[in-house]
């Protein structure tokens, strides 16, 4: 195999890469490393502004595999109508569960137990004790039973929670208990003290959470967003935190990033982290390994993993 792949990391960093492609080192700079014609392996750029990773597509009439470094695909799907038939579409399920889960309990623990607050209180050198929620004995939701979801779960457990309940596209059945449909969502909303959002953004996620859906959380509870921004109806979301019926934790966000004067920062009851999820020191062993085993199996024409679609399927 003489096709060229292109990687955004430096392919002479990644140990155990397979001969016979042509690696070509592209992290979304203005000048291509070759001519995007002869890519047959797309590793889209990590973590860069709109429109970067979908920039070379229109000019890749050869490629045969689009693969993300992230676990959406939502900001590369747009530029998949460039594409010819038959292009595997391959996501980075595996590399963020890890880091995505140990962000979204991070999360949560610091808004029931008020940890913005006490670094507020300590930039002035006050003492402030007082009672603040556990999250044992709490119900937790979680919106996206996928891989990250599941790796939340795992994380949960051992904070003797009272019930945790699942929900995704479809009901399916786990060793840990059952998968609820998004249809039973209305009636799982009111008994949730925390619910997390990790499902994909999608159609039918794109605001699923909507001033209904909103309206259904209980008093007092906290909404968990480490998925897409888009997930979330912004304006529903800041007109029941600024009164207070709800907090939330927000590691994404829309618009993103966030503008200064925003008034998401500045609501009562809301902790935003900058869509830190994933770029941790997990990032990169993990995503070393995943290019290495997919360019092993591209090369000798064995099954790809992760493969979320194929261009010109019918269920495209």
């Amino acid at each position: 195999m003489t096709a060229d792949v292109w990687l955004p990391i430096p392919p002479d960093e990644i140990e155990g890469l397979p001969e016979g492609p042509h690696y070509r080192h592209w992290d979304g700079e203005e000048d291509f490393p070759a001519d995007p014609a002869d890519c047959a392996f797309y590793v889209v750029p990590y973590m860069k502004p709109p429109g970067i990773g979908v920039r070379p597509l229109p000019l890749m009439r050869s490629v045969r595999v689009v693969q993300t470094l992230s676990a959406g695909t939502d900001h590369v799907e747009p530029g998949l109508r460039h594409l010819p038939p038959g292009v595997r579409l391959c996501n980075a399920r595996g590399v963020h569960e890890a880091s995505t889960a140990e962000l979204t309990l991070t999360l949560i623990l610091s808004s029931l137990r008020g940890i913005p607050d006490f670094v507020r209180a300590q930039d002035k050198g006050e003492w402030k004790g007082g009672f603040r929620p556990a999250l044992a004995d709490k119900n937790v939701l979680i919106v996206g039973y996928g891989s990250i979801g599941a790796a939340i779960e795992d994380r949960l457990v051992p904070f003797e929670l009272a019930r945790v309940a699942r929900v995704a596209r479809s009901a399916r059945t786990t060793e840990r208990g059952p998968v609820h449909p998004l249809t039973d969502l209305p009636a799982l909303l009111p008994e949730a003290d925390v619910v997390v959002l990790s499902t994909p953004l999608t159609e039918t996620t794109r605001h699923l959470v909507d001033a209904a859906f909103l309206a259904r959380m209980k008093d007092g509870a906290l909404l968990v967003n480490v998925a897409r921004g888009g997930v979330v109806d912004t304006e529903a979301l800041l007109t029941e935190v600024e009164s207070g019926r709800i907090g939330a934790a927000l590691d994404v966000t829309d618009p993103e990033p966030l503008p200064a004067e925003h008034p998401l920062w500045r609501a009562p009851g809301v902790l935003i982290s900058p869509h830190v999820g994933g770029p941790t020191s997990a990032f990169l062993p993990r995503a070393k390994r995943l290019l290495v085993d997919q360019l092993r199996r591209f090369v000798n024409q064995e099954e790809l993993r992760n493969v979320i679609l194929v261009t010109g399927a019918e269920s495209n």
